[in-house]
């Protein structure tokens, strides 16, 4: 009986071993996600006419792969983060044109998967920290009763609100942050409005959030995914105190090397937490850069927010669309490279699966193609 035992504790040993050993294989993910960043805001993408220093995300791009001709699934928010997520495009949904604006149902059906479902059905733990931009409904503290918009823009969903079909519900294991840009002073934890506090918060907020979250992710054996969808520099365009007048013509410009700083910390984290190696990061933004930024003023200052494409955020043209996009893998994808493969940010669903070696699930990826070859720098089969 004692070796008996003694048997079944070595096999349950062996077992358990075998499976950490699977799941440290897996790499963790990191996907940074920009709101209305421009092309050419990143200076490596535009040395000749950009004029906004992006130290981090320079080096992010040399030590891994710069993507040319990357787009988002449209020239706006909420149809570019569906897409994201499923892998379909949001012409299939009821979403025809424009952006949600909260007070709804999530337009992610509960039965769509999500590349949060797919990973955590991996064995990821999977945090959303930022902008969700795909409605969902909020629920009064004391009655439950759902509550509808306010008509004044000051009016926000008392504290203690209940989301009954928010990110938590759409396979994250933990999301902080908030519905969009014009509820920005609501800060979400779970399923519960937690606080309210002024916009210029929020990226500070969103840094140490997804410190805290590598720190503590980072004494567990599990991979993880973390999505973090910024607010900025979308409007209001609030760079922090400290921030403010750095870049010496805007408070646009101010606000993008806020974000970068951001960037570069959050990969600093990474490192001090001996997870970077394991680690694929993506950085990209949602759509072009919006008019609100001040054009006239930037490109008196010889800045070109969307380097050497016609148009901006909401055009048909590539200025409305293509996008940065940065990706960073050690072991994986050589330092310094360039690609110039077409791809849309749709494909990002179709890609974790290849990475992981399992089929898409059922009900995603219709508009989904893995570009996990380019890493490589193979052709991408459509």
């Amino acid at each position: 009986m004692m070796k008996l035992n003694l048997i079944l504790k070595l096999t349950l040993l062996l077992f358990s071993s075998l499976t950490a050993s699977a799941e440290q294989d897996k790499p963790n993910i990191v996907f940074l996600f920009c709101d209305d960043l421009g092309y050419g805001d990143v200076q490596i993408l535009n040395p000749e006419r950009g004029k906004i220093k992006t130290p981090h995300l320079d080096a992010l791009a040399r030590s891994g792969m710069i993507f040319t001709d990357a787009h988002s699934g449209s020239a706006v928010c909420t149809p570019t983060r569906y897409g994201l997520l499923t892998g379909r495009y949001s012409w299939r949904t009821t979403l025809q044109r424009g952006v949600v604006q909260g007070y709804a149902p999530n337009l992610i059906a509960p039965d769509r998967p999500t590349v949060a479902t797919f990973l955590k059905s991996q064995g990821y733990h999977t945090a959303l920290l930022g902008k969700w931009h795909l409605n969902f409904r909020y629920n009064d503290p004391e009655t439950g009763e759902e509550l509808t918009k306010r008509k004044k823009k000051s009016e926000l969903p008392p504290l203690g609100s209940k989301i009954p079909d928010g990110p938590t519900t759409r396979g994250f294991d933990r999301f902080h942050g908030i519905h969009h840009a014009g509820s920005m002073k609501n800060i979400i934890e779970g399923d519960t409005v937690i606080k309210q506090e002024d916009e210029i918060n929020f990226l500070p907020r969103l840094t140490r959030e997804a410190i805290a979250y590598i720190k503590e992710r980072s004494q567990k054996d599990s991979p993880f995914f973390l999505y973090l969808p910024y607010g900025s520099p979308h409007t209001p365009i609030v760079p922090s105190p400290e921030w403010q007048g750095k870049s010496g013509f805007s408070p646009y410009a101010d606000f993008v090397m806020e974000n970068d700083h951001s960037v570069g910390q959050i990969i600093q984290a990474l490192k001090d937490n001996d997870l970077y190696e394991n680690t694929l990061i993506i950085f990209t933004a949602d759509n072009g850069c919006s008019k609100a930024a001040d054009f006239k003023t930037l490109e008196a200052a010889g800045h070109f927010a969307s380097a050497h494409l016609r148009g901006s955020k909401a055009d048909l043209w590539d200025g409305g669309h293509r996008v940065p996009f940065l990706a960073s893998w050690p072991g994986h994808i050589q330092p310094g490279t360039t690609n110039n493969t077409t791809l849309c940010l749709t494909d990002f669903f179709a890609t974790t699966a290849e990475i992981l070696s399992v089929a898409p699930p059922a009900k995603s990826c219709e508009d989904s193609v893995s570009f996990l070859p380019a890493f490589q720098g193979k052709e991408v089969s459509t």
